[in-house]
């Protein structure tokens, strides 16, 4: 069972609000006529509105690049959500499609696109959607573009390749999409939760600070159901954790898959991109799961990285055999197996390879193996020659500890 609920202040407009019909969405100022692009445009970059898909790039700044770009022009939803952890853009797809279809539409004036899409997989997202447009009656063209669920569908270049036909799987970049996106067209490819969220700063400018500030995060870990929550940037950590059960947590798995293992000071850690950023850790989708005092690190990132090798789009031979490597040091590591040599070749891979594959996906790899090393070393030397219980029979690809259902 998975918890909504929200921390933002009392009065707040948040996104984890009510089911609406479009009635319901116009009466609150939904869908409301864009009369100054520019300022909208300045609004969001005042705020520091960043993309809540995993990198956290500046959203003025990509709305910008494609608006300077020659047209046509084109801007994707994009509601792919590769993360096992991760249910915050179904959740919004199912249950606020007018609010991201509003945002939709406000991207594509700004950047100026005549054409825009919903990229997804999920079933109950697409009726959502396909009901809100039916609805609405948009003036913009929306095309609702449905893909297969893996880890890699939701990667930027992935979603184009398969909008344009292809098969959803990342390009070598460049050129990015605000280059050469969608039929060869510059296109803004933006997160469903960005989006919801210039449409909610749009209506309610007067929030529009706590509104780019607010962070939808998915919390799971052990003994607990999971949660979906909206908390202000800036909450620590260690309040997640309580609120949702876990307060007995030992260590944290950050963003994801993406934003590697943290221990020791992870409670005081603020929900902030910078300092995450700094502590060698990373936001990413915002999916945290936490690890009990039952739980080994070891065991963690190395089903982790089994997941991530298996989820391998297997286009590039040094995310194929880097993945691979790093998964079977990791799984000789848990069954206490492993020699000096092993614990140095995934130190090394771990600074080697980041950035040499076409996505983030041997990065994220590589930032686990770093991290465990880096954060738990004495858990790492303590499994040497020593089988750990908690690691026996570590060898799941399919990511089940991770997965939360959809609330």
């Amino acid at each position: 069972m998975t918890a909504v609920f929200s921390l933002l202040p009392e009065g707040r407009r948040g996104l984890l609000g009510p089911e609406e019909d479009a009635e319901t969405y116009l009466a609150h100022g939904g869908y409301a006529p864009l009369t100054a692009p520019d300022r909208l445009l300045d609004r969001i970059a005042a705020t520091g509105l960043r993309g809540r898909g995993g990198a956290g790039f500046p959203t003025a700044v990509k709305l910008g690049a494609v608006r300077a770009a020659p047209g046509p022009r084109a801007v994707v939803a994009n509601g792919e959500e590769g993360e096992p952890g991760s249910v915050k853009d179904r959740w919004l797809l199912r249950h606020r499609p007018h609010l991201i279809l509003d945002g939709l539409r406000l991207a594509a004036a700004l950047t100026g696109a005549d054409h825009a899409f919903v990229y997804l997989s999920d079933t109950l997202a697409e009726q959502a959607v396909r009901g809100a447009l039916a609805a609405s009656s948009p003036e913009l063209r929306i095309d609702v573009v449905r893909t297969e669920h893996t880890y890699v569908a939701g990667e930027e270049t992935a979603a184009v390749r398969r909008i344009n036909g292809g098969p959803a799987l990342p390009t070598a970049k460049p050129p990015r999409p605000f280059e050469s996106g969608v039929g060869g067209a510059p296109t803004l490819v933006a997160n469903v939760e960005t989006l919801a969220r210039i449409a909610a700063m749009y209506s309610h400018p007067d929030e529009a600070d706590t509104v780019a500030g607010a962070h939808l995060l998915t919390l799971s870990g052990p003994g607990a159901g999971g949660a979906l929550v909206e908390v202000p940037a800036g909450t620590r950590l260690k309040v997640l954790a309580d609120l949702c059960g876990h307060g007995r947590a030992e260590a944290v798995l950050l963003g994801g898959l993406f934003g590697g293992l943290y221990g020791q000071g992870w409670p005081d850690l603020p929900l902030d991109h910078a300092a995450l950023n700094a502590a060698g850790g990373a936001l990413g989708c915002g999916a945290l799961h936490f690890l009990g005092p039952a739980d080994c690190p070891v065991a963690v990132a190395s089903e982790a990285v089994a997941y991530l090798a298996a989820q391998s789009a297997r286009q590039c031979g040094v995310c194929l055999s880097g993945t691979g490597a790093m998964a079977k040091a990791l799984s000789t590591v848990a069954c206490g197996e492993a020699d000096q040599d092993t614990v140095e070749n995934l130190r090394r891979w771990s600074g080697q390879l980041p950035g040499r594959g076409a996505c983030g996906l041997l990065d994220a790899a590589a930032r686990i193996g770093a991290s465990l090393l880096a954060h738990f070393p004495g858990r790492v030397a303590s499994h040497r020659g020593a089988p750990c219980p908690a690691c026996s029979g570590v060898t799941a690809e399919d990511g089940h500890r991770f997965v939360v259902p959809v609330p």
